[in-house]
């Protein structure tokens, strides 16, 4: 079986073969127009550009969170439009953040598809290793990708509340040690954690844009047990998901994201939080 985690060469390696769908997944937090703007001035040959805000999120409304999911029917409908059907090979890449490669990761998991692959170091270790790169936004015939929703990668707030009196998962807080603790929240508007979560910091997954090797994912997470199951959170729903893939490549498999996280969660006011 495939790792999640591909290596450069191999998507040299694989190119230009009409099964393999390169996507660019590049973004800037705060800076919205930035990734798509880099696209066109250039990607990885073949690559279709799919943006954070507008193709894998939804438009935040009062409750929610700051990234809810988009509109399935219309991501179907993109995913279509770039020639994306049950057979093809999705492989994704950002700047070497992990974070955007890995949120369309989980969706397309999500949505049933079972090749999706992220590529490690992203953009800049293809620049670094001088592979080629062009401008041409390519045009695909249309597709017909089918949906099957995986209802088990997914946990509501309901679940989330649920499993506040039940542990039956761990409740997994991916962000920074200051914003779990409460010492600071530059973003959210009440400082802390959803009360009972544990702090496994998302960027522990990786080092200098590269993925880090499995055995060094099966050291992260230690302390659990093959057999246990999970539900990871973040701010928003974007960084929860290099924990769920670093998770998934130590072995791991009971895990679902809640989508809203933790803007989500402090969006209701009778809502418990937690400090360190």
């Amino acid at each position: 079986m495939l790792s999640i985690i591909v290596p450069i060469n191999w998507l040299k390696n694989h190119l230009h073969e009409d099964n393999v769908r390169i996507i660019d997944c590049r973004f800037t937090l705060g800076e919205p127009s930035a990734g798509e703007k880099a696209y066109k001035q250039n990607h990885i040959p073949g690559a279709v550009y799919f943006d954070l805000e507008k193709d894998l999120s939804g438009k935040p409304k009062e409750h929610g969170g700051r990234h809810p999911l988009p509109s399935l029917s219309e991501l179907k409908e993109k995913l279509e439009t770039a020639g994306i059907d049950g057979n093809v090979h999705v492989v994704l890449y950002d700047n070497g953040e992990g974070q955007y490669a890995s949120r369309f990761w989980w969706l397309l998991t999500y949505l049933g598809h079972q090749r999706v692959s992220i590529v490690n170091g992203g953009y800049r270790a293809w620049i670094n290793a001088k592979y080629p790169i062009d401008n041409k936004v390519p045009n695909y015939k249309k597709a017909n990708f089918p949906v099957s929703i995986q209802s088990s990668m997914l946990a509501t707030i309901e679940d989330v509340k649920e499993n506040m009196l039940s542990k039956h998962a761990i409740l997994i807080d991916s962000r920074a040690y200051s914003r779990f603790a409460g010492i600071e929240e530059p973003i959210d508007k009440k400082p802390g954690h959803i009360p009972g979560a544990i702090n496994k910091e998302w960027m522990e997954g990786l080092k200098d844009g590269y993925w880090k090797e499995k055995e060094q994912q099966i050291e992260r997470f230690t302390e659990f047990n093959k057999s246990d199951s999970f539900i990871v959170y973040c701010g928003s729903g974007v960084t929860a998901t290099p924990n769920i893939v670093a998770l998934m490549e130590a072995g791991f498999s009971k895990i679902k994201l809640y989508v809203g996280s933790y803007s989500d969660w402090v969006s209701y006011d009778e809502n418990p939080i937690e400090k360190v």
